[in-house]
């Protein structure tokens, strides 16, 4: 004869003692799960929203310096001469000769008349042929303030062939991105 999972064994019988004892165990452990997730639960309900987590202070603004531009070449685009194209196996004689490696860009950022930011950024990809990318995070005081920009793409001078102003009025939490319009050729604050 075959006994059931909650059956007793062969010559052994329940007394009601011992099924109130096991029945009170019962109780006493769904209690106490109970009792542990409502522990867990209140646990989790406390901590998602204490201690208070703020990326900003209760006065402080963000300016966002974000540039994703394509450089100037190093070299510009020459005109081969006829002897050049004729050295040249018949599949490679392009008129023109043009090295693909492009200038840094440069880029610096004044706040109120003082510079808090000069950043560098070498064009990507192997031979420098790419696109270069700048971002930078300033955080500062809400309020009035008189921002400058200015953007260099080209190499072998020291001017700046872009330059951008605007006085903006930050609120708290607010964020100013700072971009450039590449059909444009203008920086823009946003």
């Amino acid at each position: 004869m075959a006994f059931g999972a909650g059956d007793p064994p062969a010559g052994f019988a329940l007394t009601a003692p011992m099924a109130m004892r096991h029945s009170r165990l019962d109780a006493v452990s769904v209690i106490g799960q109970v009792a542990l997730y409502a522990a867990l639960a209140a646990f989790l309900a406390v901590f998602a929203n204490w201690p208070a987590y703020r990326q900003l202070g209760p006065d402080q603004a963000v300016i966002k310096l974000s540039i994703v531009h394509e450089p100037r070449l190093v070299q510009p685009c020459r005109q081969r001469t006829p002897e050049e194209l004729a050295q040249l196996p018949p599949n490679m004689r392009a008129p023109m000769s043009c090295q693909r490696e492009r200038a840094p860009l440069v880029a610096e950022v004044d706040l109120d008349g003082r510079l808090v930011l000069r950043q560098v950024a070498e064009p990507s990809g192997l031979a420098r042929d790419g696109r270069a990318t700048l971002y930078h995070r300033l955080v500062t005081k809400a309020g009035r303030h008189e921002v400058a920009v200015r953007m260099r793409d080209q190499a072998g001078t020291a001017d700046f062939n872009y330059r951008g102003a605007a006085s903006v009025q930050l609120r708290p939490a607010q964020n100013l991105v700072i971009d450039f319009d590449a059909a444009r050729g203008a920086i823009t604050f946003r």
